[in-house]
This record gives C-alpha cells, sequence and structure tokens, in this order.
C-alpha cells in the first residue's frame, strides 16, 4: 500500500516546504460534497502517532491510517491550467465523482 507522487507534484512540494518550512505534505480526506469525500492538502509540521509516511521523489506525504482505505495506491499530481494551480488526486479506489470534480465515493473492500 502505497502514496505516490510525480515529478511536478513533488517539485511543488519541494519548493513549498523550503518557504513555510515543515516535514511533508499532508494528505488526507473529509466528508463533503454530493458524493461524500473530498481530498485535503496541508504542510506537515509535525507527526502523529497515527500518521504513515510515504516517501517518493524525495518527499514525504503523510497521511493518518483512518484515511489510508480512502487513499491507498493513489498517485499525486500537481497541475497548473491558466491561472489556476492545484494537486490532482489519481485514487484507483474512487468509483465515482461529482460533476463539479470536488468530490468521490469510493467502494470499501475487506482488504
Amino acid at each position: 500500500m502505497t502514496i505516490t507522487v510525480t515529478g511536478k507534484a513533488a517539485d511543488h512540494i519541494q519548493k513549498a516546504l523550503k518557504d513555510k518550512g515543515g516535514l511533508g505534505l499532508r494528505l488526507g480526506v473529509k466528508e463533503v460534497g454530493c458524493s461524500g469525500l473530498t481530498y485535503t492538502f496541508d504542510y506537515a509540521e509535525s507527526l502523529k502517532t497515527t500518521d504513515k509516511v510515504f516517501v517518493s521523489k524525495d518527499v514525504s506525504i503523510v497521511v493518518d491510517e483512518k484515511n489510508l482505505i480512502f487513499l491507498k495506491g493513489s498517485v499525486l499530481d500537481f497541475e497548473k491550467k491558466g491561472l489556476n494551480e492545484m494537486f490532482k488526486v489519481e485514487n484507483p479506489n474512487a468509483v465515482a465523482t461529482c460533476g463539479c470534480g470536488e468530490s468521490f465515493t469510493i467502494v470499501e473492500s475487506n482488504q
């Protein structure tokens, strides 16, 4: 079970950590939206006992273990479209997304 990042995402995270400080990017989910879940992004300044750390392309992605079921196997990318910049998650667990693309649904498994 891993979380990986693309080169573009790694570059963005490294630049942000250099400016802001921190141990890595905290990736999570919260309940919201019409499809049920949305991704959350923050910079981790410390680790909790329930955190799992994934290192990909020399950056650390911090995920609370309660969110792993929603994020396992995901790839984190970073994209720029016009004036907009955002992280994009390719999540193999997501079976549906809402029309606006802000939320997603997964099918939970016993794995």
